[in-house]
């Protein structure tokens, strides 16, 4: 039920060997070996036959088990009969996250509170400290998905499903019946399948990779952009990686990766990645679109948590890198699995160690830009477990995994795009006394461009609002294909005359026209400023699209030498605004290093909000509090 790959490989890295309490011998024994189906079974069997001191043992080992399996409802049965003692906070943490599984919110906030009490330092306790409303904000997310579950699912596991570019849907699931049956959720090993994705949107009738599957699990997978090669999750059993226990009787393994080639149009040539180990699991891949980069979960040493998300290059010559952790912006003490990355650098993960609705949620982070953690609210997010988020930008579809049904199953997600009628025309008085809209909404717009960026804004980043020409802070001819008129009409606007904007955080950020005639002089702009969404520092994809003219104006001009100016608008402290500006100079001077520029080229300083554009102190619309929120870019060397 929960993910079984990630399931296992949490229990392989928190392996505990349960000390044998009078008659729980083979309970304990299941339990040691992750059986905790068979080990749960085993536990009650004998409970009536435990004496007294043995029952609190055997409730915990109980409620340890329907956690790891999981099953909500009988993990807080046992869970609160284990807290009628003193636990550890672990224990306390747990517990709350199988009350927030049922949306039992207020009790599992109980819970919370004694975790932070016992251990007020954990990452996962100042978050709630800081944050006790968190739910009221997660509810309050814009919805931009719709998700269909899919009718090939079967009564067991599904997950992990994969679109690659020749229209093949792989997935992990445990529907094959012929397999050895898995002691941990009482369902058959994992295979690996493949569907056909049709032209009308269907699938076909799912079928075994050939070639892949072995007696062990084998998924899920990612698949390289031109469709030759594929790594996997297989078991470290493959290359006789494990440990004997001799006084158990068995063998201890691993979940590792393991890379396949296609040859002749049949996958081949499997090996094993060079950082496997027999210590650690290494699972769940996603490659990066340019195929340079392999993300993955792991509980290698110099993990933050328990699983974490990690990466490693890879060499043009074969070889590999070394894996890199990704850092406690993304791992936390908790768990954070099954990555995916977009072609834009956004990071998709799974996790319950960030604050959500409950077991696993998915979170998206971008990579280039400032790395805050966003929570991808409902539906993609329920009160399970819901993971596995992947996204084929060119068939304008993603797939996430949940067991919101009572098991694994995979659903589509599809990104919302409003009907025209629902964007609300707006008067020269909106445009006078506009402020932040609660709810930002989706462009739909004659351009084919913008029908394309709208439907592929996988994280709701492309967002926009019809406006009177008059508000627009720039009229041209966009070099994108996106026309703003010089028209000085007020009143109902058409289509072609909108604008777009990034980021679903109630921030409309307006696309520039190509600037063909920067002045190359010390103290000019080499470009015009680049605007920032209400309390971000993150580089949107208009603003980057504007910075990557910065890089080809500073390479047509070696010497050029170019300092940062970045602002904040007037809300918010001081000191927090002057904080934010560093940030979004940093941010600003980092995208266009990480285009080739040498660092000793651009640097930057945040000013806060002492020198605005447009001085309109405690009478800003939205719109002037927009144009203050700005970097600005000044020639110091040409």
């Amino acid at each position: 039920m929960k993910k079984m790959v990630f399931a296992f490989v949490v229990a392989i890295i928190s392996f505990k060997v349960a000390a044998q309490h009078g008659n729980t011998y083979i309970a304990d024994s299941y339990f040691n070996r992750s059986e905790y189906a068979n080990a749960a079974d085993a536990y009650l069997e004998v409970m009536d036959k435990s004496q007294r001191k043995d029952k609190n043992y055997i409730y915990k080992q109980l409620a340890d088990s329907y956690y790891n399996m999981p099953d909500a409802p009988k993990a807080n049965e046992w869970y609160a009969k284990v807290i009628a003692k003193k636990q550890d906070a672990e224990t306390y943490y747990h517990y709350a996250e199988m009350l927030k599984v049922e949306g039992k919110y207020e009790e599992a906030n109980k819970q919370m509170k004694q975790f932070v009490k016992m251990s007020p330092k954990d990452p996962r306790a100042i978050a709630f400290k800081e944050n006790p409303d968190y739910l009221t904000k997660l509810n309050n997310i814009v919805k931009i998905f719709d998700l269909k579950r899919l009718d090939f699912n079967s009564d067991k596991s599904d997950f992990g499903a994969f679109l690659s570019s020749d229209n093949m849907l792989y997935f992990a699931s445990a529907r094959n019946t012929s397999r050895k049956i898995y002691g941990w959720n009482n369902e058959p090993f994992l295979d690996l399948y493949a569907a056909v994705y049709n032209a009308n949107g269907t699938f076909s009738e799912p079928v075994l990779v050939d070639n892949i599957n072995s007696k062990y699990h084998d998924g899920p997978a990612t698949i390289s952009a031109d469709g030759n090669t594929m790594y996997f999750a297989s078991e470290s059993f493959k290359k006789r990686l494990f440990h004997r226990n001799k006084v158990k009787k068995i063998k201890q393994g691993q979940v590792n990766l393991f890379k396949a080639i296609k040859i002749d149009g049949k996958w081949g040539d499997i090996k094993p990645l060079p950082f496997n180990s027999k210590d650690y699991s290494t699972s769940n891949p996603s490659l990066s679109k340019d195929g340079k980069t392999l993300y993955f979960s792991s509980n290698m040493p110099g993990s933050v948590g328990g699983v974490d998300i990690w990466r490693v290059t890879l060499n043009e010559d074969g070889t590999y890198g070394k894996p890199q952790n990704l850092g406690k912006t993304i791992n936390t003490k908790g768990n954070e699995s099954f990555p995916f990355v977009t072609d834009d650098h956004k990071l998709f993960f799974a996790s319950n160690g960030h604050q959500g609705f409950g077991g696993l949620d998915v979170y998206c982070v971008d990579l280039v830009g400032k790395m805050k953690v966003s929570n991808l609210g409902k539906p993609v997010n329920s009160a399970k477990d819901d993971f596995a988020f992947s996204f084929n930008k060119a068939k304008n579809i993603g797939f996430v995994s949940s067991n919101r049904d009572g098991s694994d199953n995979i659903y589509s997600v599809i990104p919302l795009v409003v009907s025209e009628n629902t964007i609300p025309e707006a008067t020269e008085t909106d445009w006078k006394e506009a402020k932040e809209p609660e709810k930002p909404i989706l462009l739909v717009e004659n351009s084919d461009l913008v029908k394309k960026e709208a439907a592929i804004g996988v994280d709701g980043l492309v967002q926009g609002i019809r406006l009177p020409t008059k508000a627009m802070l720039n009229q041209s001819d966009d070099a994108n294909g996106i026309r703003t008129t010089a028209s000085e009409s007020i009143g109902a606007v058409k289509k072609e005359d909108a604008i777009v904007a990034s980021n679903t955080d109630n921030a409309h950020t307006a696309v520039t026209g190509e600037n063909a005639n920067h002045t190359i002089a010390v103290g000019a702009k080499a470009l015009d400023d680049i605007y920032f969404d209400f309390d971000k520092s993150v580089i949107n994809e208009v603003a980057a699209k504007e910075l990557d003219k910065l890089v080809r104006i500073m390479n047509e001009n070696p010497e050029m030498v170019v300092m940062v100016k970045s602002h904040t608008d007037s809300r918010g402290k001081q000191g927090y605004n002057l904080k934010l500006s560093v940030q979004r100079a940093e941010a600003t001077v980092q995208y266009v290093i990480s285009k080739g520029i040498s660092q000793e080229r651009i640097y930057g300083e945040g000013y806060g909000e002492s020198l605005p554009k447009v001085n309109c102190q405690d009478d800003c619309t939205f719109w002037k509090h927009l144009q203050n929120r700005r970097s600005e870019f000044i020639i110091v060397k040409k």
